[in-house]
Order: structure tokens, then C-alpha cells, then sequence
């Protein structure tokens, strides 16, 4: 449900001026910051009880839900993007193949490399969807690129994965929180949520539609696995849960204190209305570079020698170097003061020729 205006949003990061990392790492909400500080505290003077948690984790299981448009009991929790994907290539049917995107991160592409060497074939995204054919058994790729910030041809794959019959996996972690994410478009989708969604390392979900759960092996089963989760403690006897719970793995309980609140944040949002304003930005200073505007949150200019991104932290800006890239990304937080901060950095950096090394920025791919 949106209850939240953007602005009212916004005052729960009273410093994020000047920051333009979100897509390395988010900065927490107030409220995140409280409710770690109030746990510290109580578990410091030995008045925190263990089953207290739990009711956390479900609060940020609940909120993820609403954000990704995912009925509950598809979503799982899970620490590290790199072991949801894992199981999902334990997944992938004997003798078939599976597509991984050229220059994706690698937590969604080693797992399948390492799982499949013979059968996972890297292709670039904007070929992805032609590539699928009758003997694609599972397609991954990131919804948003990380170094790039180029967004997937979604139509296009899933129409050509549904074809085939091929398994879909979206890795989320560059878009839910400032993109608009419906996880329902994928059979499995796997998110991070220390970056755009503002919360501590260490706190991940990922979804299973009800479609494909009993293709997938819970691996990584353990207490938290079980049906009834303190029922669970001791063997031998194995009761899983019926739903996506069964690939839960134990949470890190001060990492799930302060991803709730952020969760329960950008549940809150207009996030397409979020991205609107955050794409104005990051256009803003391409047009202001004479660049093609991209509508989206990330933008990345050629850098191979480091000096754009030396000249932004030298105005007292952050950001990001990203393979021979200067990566910007702006959030909530963000601003017009921090777009013209960050202009005029890139614009004070010439050749001695006079010329703009922003201008020569590799084009971004269609």
C-alpha cells in the first residue's frame, strides 16, 4: 500500500547529500539506524530473547512481498545473492542449457558456471532473448546491469523463454527499491538488499513461484527451514515448510533489525514514481554532457585512467568506479543540488584540448 509522499520519505536520510553510490551500497533510513541502536542496547544489557526475532524477519518478509508484487509464501530469505542462485542451478534439468549474461556480476553467473561448466553459455543481454531456443532449459540475467545500469529487454525474454519452456531468473538487486519490480514475470528472482533498499549487509530474499517450488532442491536446509521454525532444532525427524520457507536459511538477527524498517520504507512508496524523479536526475547530467538521455537511475561514462571519478570525490562527492567506468547512481535522497554538483566535477576535468572526456562515454548498448 503507498501511504508514503516521497518527500516525507526523504527526511529519513539527512545525509545523503552528495551521495551517489546507492547502487554499491544504500545508506539506512533513520529508522533503521534507531532500531539497531535500541537492540544493541538490549541485547548489550542481556533483555533481548531470540524468539523476539522472528516476528522481525517475517515483518521484512512481508514488506519485501508488497515491494515485489510476490504473494508471501513465495519468498524465502537467504543472506548472499551467489547462494539463492546456487540453488536455482541445482535446478536446471540433466543436458540442459543455461544462458548467462556477458559482463553480469558474477554472483548470478558463477554458480551456474560452476554448477554446469559444459552448459552455462554466456551471451550478450541484447541478445539474450534470441538466443533462447528449444534447447534452453533456464535464463539468468540481471533485471538492471551493475556496471552499466542497462535495463533488460523483459518483454522479449520472457516471450521467448516462455516458448521454450525455459526457467527464468531475474537477480533484482540494481532495481527493486528504485525500479519498479513485479516478480511474478519470473520464475525465480533473487535480491540483495543492502543497495537500493537501504539495509544492512547480510539480508537477501529470494522468490519461487508455486509453479516450479518442488523442482528446487532446499540445500542449505537447516532449522529455519522447518515448518514450525522452533520446532525445528533437533533431528532426525524433518518437517519442511510447505511454501517458499523451506529455502530459508538462519538469519543474522541485527541484520533483519534494521532491514524491517527500511523494507517497510520502500514498501510504502511510489517506487515508479521514485523512479521517475531519480531518472530526471540522472538524465539531467547526461543531457548537460551532451549525451542521450537513458531514463534510468544509474548512468556510466567511460573512465579508464580513474580521472572522472577522481575529479567527482574531489568535489565532495561519492561514487563508484565500475570496470574502466565512473558509475553514478541517484536515489531518494538525491537532489538538483547534487546533479549540478556533480556536473560541474565532470565538466572542470578537459583534455588539453579543451574537450569533454566525458564525451567520450561509450554509448550505451540498445
Amino acid at each position: 500500500m503507498v501511504n508514503l509522499s516521497l518527500d516525507d520519505a526523504r527526511r529519513q536520510f539527512p545525509t545523503g547529500s552528495g551521495y551517489l553510490d546507492a547502487a554499491t551500497m544504500g545508506i539506512p533510513p533513520l529508522s533503521a539506524v534507531d532500531a539497531l541502536g535500541e537492540d544493541l542496547m538490549l541485547w548489550g544489557s542481556g533483555r533481548r530473547d531470540p524468539g523476539h526475532y522472528g516476528g522481525v524477519v517475517e515483518r521484512a518478509r512481508a514488506a519485501y512481498a508488497r515491494l515485489v508484487r510476490a504473494s508471501v509464501d513465495d519468498v524465502s530469505i537467504g543472506a548472499q545473492t551467489s547462494v539463492m542462485a546456487a540453488l536455482a542451478a541445482d535446478a536446471v534439468p540433466h543436458g540442459g542449457e543455461v544462458l548467462v549474461v556477458d559482463g553480469d556480476f558474477t554472483s548470478v553467473v558463477y554458480p551456474f558456471k560452476v554448477r554446469h561448466p559444459e552448459r552455462a553459455r554466456s551471451v550478450a543481454l541484447h541478445t539474450l532473448a534470441d538466443e533462447i531456443g528449444p534447447q534452453t532449459a533456464m535464463v539468468v540475467f540481471s533485471l538492471v546491469q551493475s556496471s552499466t545500469g542497462q535495463l533488460a529487454p523483459v518483454d522479449q525474454i520472457r516471450e521467448a523463454a516462455a516458448a521454450a519452456g525455459a526457467i527464468t531468473v531475474c537477480d533484482v538487486t540494481q532495481a527493486a527499491g528504485v525500479y519498479p519490480v513485479d516478480a511474478a514475470d519470473w520464475h525465480i528472482t533473487v535480491c540483495h538488499a543492502y543497495k537500493w533498499l537501504c539495509s544492512p549487509r547480510g539480508v537477501g530474499f529470494m522468490t519461487v513461484s508455486s509453479e516450479i517450488r518442488d523442482r528446487i532442491r532446499p540445500l542449505h536446509a537447516g532449522w529455519y527451514a522447518g515448518d514450525d521454525v522452533w520446532q525445528s532444532i533437533y533431528g532426525p525427524e524433518m518437517h519442511l515448510a510447505e511454501n517458499a520457507r523451506r529455502f530459508d536459511i538462519s538469519p543474522a538477527w541485527q541484520a533483519w533489525v534494521g532491514a524491517a524498517p527500511a523494507l517497510d520504507l520502500f514498501a510504502s512508496l511510489d517506487i515508479a514514481a521514485l523512479h521517475v524523479r531519480t531518472s530526471r536526475l540522472a538524465d539531467t547530467v547526461l543531457e548537460e554532457l551532451d549525451r542521450e538521455p537513458r531514463g534510468q537511475s544509474i548512468i556510466a561514462l567511460d573512465d579508464p585512467r580513474g580521472s572522472l571519478l577522481a575529479a567527482v570525490r574531489a568535489a565532495g562527492l561519492t561514487a563508484s568506479g565500475r570496470d574502466g567506468r565512473i558509475r553514478l547512481s541517484f536515489h531518494l535522497w538525491n537532489d538538483d543540488i547534487d546533479v549540478l554538483r556533480a556536473i560541474q566535477a565532470l565538466k572542470s576535468l578537459r583534455e588539453p584540448e579543451g574537450v569533454l572526456l566525458a564525451q567520450h562515454a561509450s554509448q550505451p548498448i540498445e
